[in-house]
């Protein structure tokens, strides 16, 4: 194999990797990357309210759609929805031990803490 040759390997390498790379770019840029569903300015439905860690594997997530809320266990072997359709709050509860406002996701925390095994 002569040195032309093992330059033009390379080359053609470096090509071919390179227009995987701008075709992958150019796929983000476009929104095809996420089935074309791409919200721009205002129109976002949907966002995370709160994250909340139980322990190492289980985390609490409430999440936001469409002024509904919706309260999800994930980790462990299985996700699991706990309460959907919860309407936005509009007046927040008070904590007695420390006067703060408590969130459904504190609740939700206090509720497993206390009925653990």
């Amino acid at each position: 194999m002569e040195l032309s040759e093992i330059f033009r390997f390379v080359a053609s390498l470096v090509l071919v990797v390179g227009l995987i790379g701008l075709c992958a770019y150019a796929a983000k840029k476009l929104g095809l990357a996420n089935g074309g569903m791409v919200a721009t300015g205002n129109q976002k439905r949907l966002s995370i309210v709160e994250i909340k860690v139980i322990d190492a594997k289980h985390r609490l997530v409430l999440m936001r759609r469409d002024n509904l809320e919706h309260l999800v266990l994930l980790g462990g072997e299985q996700d699991l929805l706990i309460e959907s359709g919860i309407d936005a709050p509009t007046v927040p509860e008070v904590t007695e031990a420390t006067g703060t406002q408590a969130t459904p996701a504190q609740k939700i925390v206090k509720f497993i803490k206390e009925h653990r095994a």
